[in-house]
C-alpha cells in the first residue's frame, strides 16, 4: 500500500459552453506512484520531478 504524502486535492470548476451555461466539473491532480528509498509513495507529478 502506497502512502499518500501529497496534500493536493481536486479542484471544482465550472465548465462553460458558448451559450455560457455553467456545469460543475472536477479537475483531479496528477498523482503518481513512486518508490523512494524502497518505500512506495503517492505524490503529484510536479513533486516527483523535484525528488528525482
Amino acid at each position: 500500500m502506497a502512502k499518500n504524502i501529497s496534500t493536493k486535492k481536486p479542484l471544482t470548476v465550472n465548465s462553460r459552453s458558448k451559450a455560457l451555461n455553467a456545469t460543475k466539473r472536477v479537475q483531479k491532480p496528477n498523482l503518481q506512484k513512486k518508490t523512494i528509498n524502497g518505500k512506495k509513495v503517492v505524490l503529484s507529478a510536479r513533486e516527483a520531478k523535484k525528488v528525482a
